[in-house]
Formats: structure tokens, sequence, C-alpha cells
């Protein structure tokens, strides 16, 4: 009983916390979270439309496609993101020059996170009215003007809201990263907290990548709602 409560009282000390490691680490997870953010929201969004559109057609070429983009999406969905980022390092090494650190993550959090999007894409957009389409199709609306004027506007609370869930999701990948070196909370949490027994610089870790997680969702309800026609 002793013991429990003298780990409370070292958790709840915070006195092996070093504030500016922690707005660093801080800082490394924003960092990480929002550009994979950004460059998942441009692949997924293309890949979703590639998925919506040729399951859509009737045209015999567009099933291939359905069928290989559908395969890619499946394929990198599968894969577990601690084994991504293994299976990715010499491609890491290659574009980025280094398999460490916060840049050094970027790509395999964007693979990773990217065909989660695009499935959510593809929900959004099959919500849409048939009829909105096949009023554009009727007018001699082509491809891209329906995909402009039609598509993204239409499923734009659906396209915020997948993305704000692929965000949070990013925020605890970068964790995992954060164990094998790719620096942020999750590096934080585990190289000081853990391995060094300070259980309160976990603690202050997890406090804080509540707070970027209630953040991201506050918002992406804001602007979700904002942006709903119905």
């Amino acid at each position: 009983m002793n013991s429990v409560i003298e780990e409370f009282k070292n958790m709840f000390s915070f006195e092996n916390v070093k504030w500016d490691a922690v707005i660093e680490a801080t800082y490394e997870t924003i960092y990480m979270t929002v550009i994979a953010t950004i460059a998942a929201f441009i692949i997924g969004l293309i890949f979703g439309i590639i998925l919506f559109l040729s399951n859509k057609s009737e045209n015999v070429p567009s099933k291939p496609l359905y069928g290989t983009t559908s395969f890619i999406v499946n394929l990198f969905r599968a894969i577990p993101f601690i084994i991504l980022i293994i299976l990715l390092m010499p491609f890491t090494k290659a574009i980025m020059g280094t398999v460490m650190g916060s840049n050094g993550a970027l790509p395999a959090l964007i693979i990773g996170a990217a065909p989660f999007y695009a499935r959510l894409v593809e929900i959004g957009l099959k919500e849409i009215d048939k009829g909105v389409i096949e009023a554009a199709e009727s007018m001699g609306a082509n491809t891209w003007t329906i995909i402009w004027k039609v598509l993204i506007p239409e499923s734009l609370p659906a396209l915020i809201s997948g993305i704000t869930v692929t965000s949070i999701m990013l925020v605890g990948s970068t964790a995992i990263a954060g164990v094998i070196g790719a620096g942020g909370l999750g590096n934080l949490a585990y190289m000081v907290g853990f391995t060094r027994n300070q259980p309160d610089v976990t603690l202050v870790a997890t406090v804080v990548i509540l707070i970027i997680v209630f953040v991201i969702q506050i918002l992406g309800d804001f602007f979700s709602k904002r942006v709903d026609k119905r």
C-alpha cells in the first residue's frame, strides 16, 4: 500500500518535469500532426474521389481503376503503423535523409493516414443525394465541374469530420513513432518518463496529448457545423 501511495506521489510531484523539454516535444508533435494531416487530406481526397467515381462509373476501364486503387488503399490500411515505419525506413532515408526525428516520421505518418482518410472521403461522397449529381450531369457538367461544384461542396461537412478523425489518429501515431525516436510527446513519455522511471513526465506528456486531441475535436466539430447546410 505504501509503495502505491509513493508511486502516486512521484507521479504528481512534477519534480522531474523540464518544461522547456515539454514545450519542444509539444511543438514536434503539433508539427508532425499538421504536416501529415495536410498531406493526408490532399492525397486521401484524390484517392477517395477516384474510388467514388470509378466505382460509380459504368465504363469498363473504370473497374480495373477502382480495383487497383481499392487494393492500394486496403493494403496500406491493413499494415500496423509500427510495422509500416520499419518497412518504410529505406524509403524514408532516401527522401528525407534520415529516419530519426520529426521529419523522419512524416512519410510513415502520411502513408499510414492517407488511405484511411480516402475511405472516409469515399463514404462521405456516397452520402450525397444522387439527384444532385444527376442534375449536374444532365446540364452537361464535365467531371472536373462535378468534382469542384458538386462533390466537394456537398460532402464538405463529412470531409471535415473525416479529417478531424484522421488528425486525431495521427496524434496517436506520432506518439507511437516517438517510441522509436521520432521525437514529440511520445518520445518524451517513453524515453524519459518510462525508461528513467519518471511517471510525472509520462503524466504531463499524456495530459498535453489529450489537450491537443480535445482542441482538434472541438475545432473539427465547429467547422463541420459551420459548413453544414442542413
